[in-house]
This record gives C-alpha cells, structure tokens and sequence, in this order.
C-alpha cells in the first residue's frame, strides 16, 4: 500500500497515522496488566473476557472518534473536540488532563518498565535508564514529526513480529498441562464481581493510545479518509494481539504464578524459551516499549501546542523550531514525565491513569449525540463519516466506561481522589490564564 504523504505540509498518511494508534497502544499494559488482574480475578475464562470486552468497546469509541475527528481535523484531540461540543473549560481541563496525565504519566509508566525489562539482563539502575529513553526520543522527535514517525513505523513493525512470533511459538511449540478454559458457575461469579470491573482499568490501560491519531489530525494527508481507517484498523490490529497474547500467557503460566507480579512477558517468555530466552525476551519487549515511549512523545505536545494556539497566555507552548516541531510543548512534557519517575510507583501511576483518562473518553463518546443535534438544525452540511451503530455504539462505551469508573472509584478511592484534584487544578488554571488572556487585550487594545 503506497502511503500518501504531503511533503510539502509535513503531513504523515494512512500507514503511520494507523502505526501511531498501534504502537501508541502496544507497550506497558499488556506486559504488566495480566498480573494486577490475576490478583483479583482468578478465573483463566473471565481474564480472558476481560480484554475482549475492554478491546470491542474500545474498537466502538475509535468508531465514535472517527466522527468528531473527521469533522474536526484539527490536531488536539479531546481538547479540541470538548471545547467545542461543550465549553472551553471542558476542554481545557481535557488539555491540562493530556498534558499532565495522558502523555507524561504514560511516558513515565513505559519508561519505568523499559528499565524494569532491560534491568532483568544487565544490572543497571532503572530509573536511569528510562531517564536516558526519554532524553534520547525527546532529542529525536525535536527533529520533526516525519523523522520520529520514520523511527515509530520501524519499531511498530518490529513490536508487533515479536508478540506475533511469541503467540506462535508459545501456542504451537509448547504443550500445556494446567490449562482450561471454561465458563462454569464461578467464572460466571468472577466476571459480576467488583475486582472485574476495577481489573477493566488494566486492560483499559493497555489500550489507551487508541485516540492517538485524532491528537495528531492536522497533520494527516486526506484526513477524512484516513482517520477512521487509522483508528478502526489500528485498534483492530491490537485487540487480536492482546487477547492471543494474554491467552498465550496464561497458557503457559498458571493464575497463580502471575497474580500481583509485574514481569509478566519475562516470567512467561522463561516458561517458553527457558532463562536464556527469557532474558532474551526481555530485551526485545524492551524495545518495543520504545516504540511506545516514541508515540506517545510524538503525539502529546500536538495538545499542549493547540492549547498554546487558542491562549495567548500560554502562546509559547505552541512555538514550532525549525523542523516546525513544538519544541516547548516536547521539553515541557518530557519533564513532566521525568518528575513522574522519581516520585511516584508503577501501580500507583496506572490507576490514577486510568480513572482520569477514562473520564474524559466518556465525555467525548457522549459528545457525539451533542454534535449530531447542532448538526441536524444546520443544512448543507456535508458529513463524509458518520458513527456506524448509531447510537447503539457510542452507548455501549459509555455504559461500560461508567460502570468501570464507579467500582474503580469505589475500591481505588486514593487514585480516583487525585485524578478529581487534578482536574479541580486544570479548573483554576483556566481561570488564571483566561485572565492573563483579558488582561492582554485590554493592553492591545489601548
């Protein structure tokens, strides 16, 4: 398939904008996920509903995206699309959310684990190895979209042979003696109880990222064509590989060896191809992780940049350098996720992830029927997507992202608590610097 590129506008096509969404995706959840679920989920059939059900709801917001995003092709995602569906501040407290939690906090959570996975082989010290990741893909991406998304397509390609060659070989040439699947009375028992919904927010976790085309949309050749293509095919794409990974897991390795472990692709990687393999293992998730890590660097500062765009106040986030990459946006990220590392834990980081993030994808989705009604009084607007399983879709996500976040709030108060405060903090800001904005007005106009 022959990519089609602007090269005078810098703009990405359907290969990399759909790279994007899978590598944005493809990373930390899936290698680390299993073993929180495990923790409380003890069912081999109910683990493995788990990330059907988190991946189709996720494929049915991608379908709902698509709609916002094609009739709004401006890069900023959520930010964009809430300030102009609901109110500036909605959106604004999105952008804040992106910056602070959506982009920093998974670059920090990635990192961590590059540093976990890479320390498993050679004995260096993590945080300073997912210190040096950061530095070395912030450096590259400050070098333009198309440099660091030529460096994303390579490495997407390589992560996604290694879980397909892991699958393969873990399935096909290793004979299982623990493991069964079935849906008897318990598992029936274990997917109503409260640690299924809270244990949604892991897998939710590992599929965050599915957005990421639409936070880039003003530089996607043909976006009305692209888009939808890009986050249904990406998400796709990732919900195989997650489900016949996590299936591949727990056909080599017993609940009970996973539960509350971290390392889950190196414990399993060891029952496959044994402690030299494993290490091997390893080193290769590693580098896919880096993938990872890249995507997320490249596309988070396209929100703190159209943020800068619509505030004077905060105009300096959005100045491009000379290979029109929002350096400060980058930096200013970049740090953020560096503070992230040496302050906070790997767990802790996920829920409070997952609740905030989760709240704002809610919002969006629910955004659609809002669009559809402004859009039913204007005529001669012309819509080239419109949301397939209207309005059934865009229902189905809600009522599962709604029924997730209230056991998650319930049984993980300390992290829904701070993502609250976080967004109470994005509220105060925006007064703050809509009245810088005034006050600059009022200086220009005299």
């Amino acid at each position: 398939m022959e990519e089609r590129v602007n090269k005078g506008k810098n703009k990405i096509g359907l290969i990399s904008a759909t790279c994007v969404v899978v590598a944005s995706m493809i990373g930390t959840g899936v290698f680390t996920g299993l073993g929180f679920q495990a923790a409380g989920v003890k069912s081999v059939s109910a683990l493995l509903l788990l990330w059907l059900i988190s991946g189709v709801v996720t494929i049915f917001g991608a379908l709902t995206y698509a709609e916002l995003a094609t009739h709004m092709p401006r890069s900023g995602g959520e930010y964009h699309y809430l300030s102009k569906v609901y109110h500036p501040v909605i959106g604004f407290m999105s952008g804040w959310i992106s910056l602070t939690v959506g982009f920093a906090a998974p670059i920090a959570v990635s990192a961590m684990a590059f540093g976990f996975y890479v320390s498993k082989v050679y004995q260096m010290d993590k945080e300073v190895l997912a210190t040096v990741l950061i530095v070395m893909l912030t450096i590259l991406n400050l070098f333009g979209l198309k440099t660091g998304s030529r460096f994303h397509n390579f490495a997407t390609i390589f992560n996604v042979a290694l879980i397909v060659i892991f699958i393969f070989v873990g399935y096909f040439f290793v004979e299982s003696h623990h493991f069964q699947v079935s849906f008897i009375k318990q598992d029936f028992s274990a997917v109503m109880d409260p640690a299924f919904a809270v244990s949604l927010i892991y897998a939710s976790f590992a599929y965050s990222g599915w957005n990421s085309a639409a936070y880039i949309a003003g530089e996607v050749a043909e976006p009305t064509r692209n888009l939808p293509k890009a986050l249904f095919f990406g998400t796709l794409i990732v919900l195989v590989l997650y489900v016949s990974l996590n299936f591949v897991f727990l056909y080599n390795v017993p609940v009970e060896e996973l539960a509350g472990k971290v390392e889950i692709g190196f414990i399993a990687g060891m029952k496959v191809f044994g402690l030299a393999g494993g290490k091997m293992i390893a080193l290769l998730i590693s580098f896919g992780l880096v993938a990872s890590v890249n995507a997320l660097i490249i596309t988070g500062p396209r929100v703190s940049q159209t943020m800068g765009e619509d505030y004077p106040a905060l105009q300096k986030i959005s100045i491009n350098n000379g290979f029109k990459s929002p350096w400060v946006a980058i930096l200013l990220q970049s740090f953020l996720a560096l503070v992230l590392i040496y302050t906070s834990t790997f767990e802790s980081v996920i829920t409070y992830i997952g609740f905030t993030i989760n709240l704002f994808t809610t919002l969006t989705v629910a955004g659609v029927f809002i669009f559809r009604l402004r859009m039913k009084n204007k005529t001669g607007e012309k819509r080239e997507y419109k949301t397939w399983g209207y309005p059934l879709v865009p229902i189905i996500f809600i009522v599962q992202q709604c029924w997730m976040l209230f056991y998650l709030g319930k049984e993980k108060s300390e992290a829904s608590l701070a993502g609250l405060i976080t967004v109470a903090i994005g509220i105060l800001l925006y007064f703050i610097v809509r009245r810088k904005n005034y006050q600059k007005e009022v200086i220009n106009t005299l």
